[in-house]
């Protein structure tokens, strides 16, 4: 073991131990001032509770499982002074707590507790150290963002209910921190900026719309082409505003037995008020408009009717469930659906501007010789989803040449692929 490697195990677990210390002794500390290495340690969140048992106990064995540290290195934390060692429970602790923040300040501890808001919380206003606590919490990730509380939080939903248990195997529920779309990683239009901004304000402003009765917001219907973006900016405002998001597709709700459908419809948005603040992603919203215009079947259109008044009875103010419905076909669906959505937002195909910002966008981590602007003009007509398939095959074709880099024969390769796919999509059978 290096000398840089024991002295980084050290003042990981002297970190640990000042982060216990300091957790216990402020009661106004909570789950989200422990840094998602800390929770871990202490098993915090793990059965998707937000409540933290004090106090929390440092051990050598719970050191060694979580970091692997060798004897040496819990003997040299041990024979620091201001460490107290328990040899029966082979606990460590911190009776001078003073000392050990000014041995880790001094050991080079400073990003360690920009990135710690409990510490962050300790040597606010210290000598030798410029760090704002509230600056490190905004920072932190939220327990209530993790797969952990999610799940947590619908067990005990399903837990008390065969209907939500059935509801739960109809809809994919993704927790905030499992969203791969990040909003910086897409390219929005002036309106699809403008209405997260919207939702962002309504959703910290509940209170005072609620209590001046303003409850229609929070119904939106995402138009546009296929490859457009609309369930990649869903994911996205899921990521943005901290909420999770409930995916349903209607064709899939549809059950075998079509007297269930009504009740499977009920159950999802049930479920989405138990679980709120959450979105509710509704994919293939067309298919309502399908049914209504072409099955005679008198189930079918009472699942029909049944989702157009759960979503008059559903406000983003009231219920803190933001709707979202999603379509391809628009021009298919009649005023009964049109008229129960707040807000319409286009997602049209990019125009050369921001093809040319997607492709940046895409490239940012690929080592890429190709000039954007002129790689823009050449593909008139290309979705979001095209352009990063385009990407994606032009870096499969430097990697089966053994290469890391995209040269712009890469590029034609990648231009090649989505135009024949294109050509395939178009071909009737």
């Amino acid at each position: 073991m290096t000398d840089e490697t024991g002295t980084r195990d050290v003042l990981t677990i002297i970190e640990v131990l000042l982060t216990a210390e300091i957790f216990n002794r402020n009661e106004e500390l909570g789950i989200n001032d422990l840094n998602p290495r800390c929770r871990e340690f202490f098993g915090a969140g793990s059965s998707g509770s937000a409540e933290v048992k004090r106090p929390l106990i440092v051990s050598e064995g719970a050191i060694k499982r979580a970091f692997g540290s060798p004897d040496t290195v819990c003997q040299t934390v041990r024979q620091n002074p201001f460490v107290g060692y328990d040899e029966f429970g082979q606990r460590l602790s911190l009776p001078s707590l003073d000392a050990a923040a000014g041995w880790f300040l001094k050991k080079g501890g400073a990003e360690r507790i920009r990135e710690n808001p409990v510490l962050a919380y300790y040597y606010e206003g210290k000598d030798g150290i410029d760090v704002r606590y509230r600056d490190v919490l905004a920072k932190n990730p939220r327990f209530e963002d993790t797969k952990d509380y999610i799940e947590g939080k619908v067990s005990r939903i399903i837990g008390e209910s065969e209907e939500m248990r059935e509801a739960r195997d109809l809809i994919i529920i993704s927790a905030p921190d499992e969203v791969e779309f990040s909003l910086d990683r897409l390219v929005c239009t002036p309106r699809q900026e403008e209405i997260i901004r919207k939702i962002a304000v309504a959703l910290e402003n509940r209170e005072f719309l609620k209590e001046r009765g303003i409850y229609e917001f929070g119904r939106l219907l995402f138009v546009g082409p296929p490859g457009t973006g609309k369930t990649s900016l869903a994911l996205a405002m899921s990521r943005e505003l901290h909420m999770p998001i409930l995916e349903v597709r209607l064709a899939m709700v549809t059950s075998q037995y079509l007297g269930e459908t009504s009740k499977n419809i009920d159950r999802i948005f049930d479920l989405a008020k138990k679980l709120a603040p959450c979105i509710l992603f509704i994919d293939e919203f067309d298919f309502v408009a399908k049914t209504r215009v072409s099955d005679d079947h008198g189930a079918m259109k009472r699942a029909v009717n049944m989702l157009l008044k759960n979503i008059d009875q559903i406000s983003f103010i009231k219920n803190g469930v933001l709707l979202i419905g999603a379509t391809n076909h628009p021009r298919i669906l009649d005023e009964a659906a049109w008229r129960r959505f707040d807000e319409v937002v286009e997602f049209p195909l990019p125009d050369q501007a921001m093809r040319q910002a997607i492709l940046k966008k895409i490239a940012a981590t690929v080592e890429c010789d190709c000039n954007f602007a002129d790689l823009a003009a050449r593909t008139e007509g290309f979705s979001g989803s095209d352009l990063r398939i385009m990407m994606k095959e032009a870096v499969m074709s430097a990697l089966m040449e053994g290469r890391h880099r995209v040269d712009p024969v890469d590029i034609e390769q990648g231009l090649l692929r989505v135009e024949e796919r294109n050509v395939i999509r178009g071909t009737g059978y």
